[in-house]
């Protein structure tokens, strides 16, 4: 049975793929391509209907971002997802540093559903949906 809506664990870390993006600059294909995806594991797919490489929402308490679903290529990850550092995962992740001075970008719920008929958003467009401007 397909599920529409999958409960998960966020967590947001660095890539080798990120890092190079980064420095060809963020407004290039390489860092879109690299930060604009979301690892899940192939059986969480599987529940909620997805293919590799189709767009996912990602929920959050603090907002909500489409992204590409791809595959974890190393183990079984059930119910954690991965977003690479960068705008897509700032859209969902708590800005709050409980005094710290640092935002948790670990162990964030969320929610991951099928989102076949949207766009994900270029870093241009999801900087206007974010600030305004």
């Amino acid at each position: 049975m397909v599920e529409q809506k999958l409960k998960v664990t966020l967590l947001t870390g660095r890539t080798i793929e990120q890092g190079v993006g980064k420095e060809k600059g963020k407004a290039s294909k390489e860092y879109f391509d690299a930060c604009s995806m979301c690892y899940m594991d192939a059986d969480d797919m599987k529940k909620l209907g997805v293919k590799n490489n189709t767009n996912i929402l990602v929920s959050t308490p603090d907002g909500s971002v489409v992204l590409k679903a791809v595959k974890y290529p190393r183990s079984a990850t059930p119910g954690l997802i991965y977003v690479p550092y960068g705008p897509w995962a700032n859209a969902v992740c708590s800005d709050k540093t409980t005094s710290i001075g640092m935002p948790s970008f670990k162990g964030t719920p969320a929610e991951v559903e099928p989102a076949p008929n949207k766009q994900v958003l270029t870093i241009e467009e999801l900087l206007k949906s974010e600030f305004g401007r």
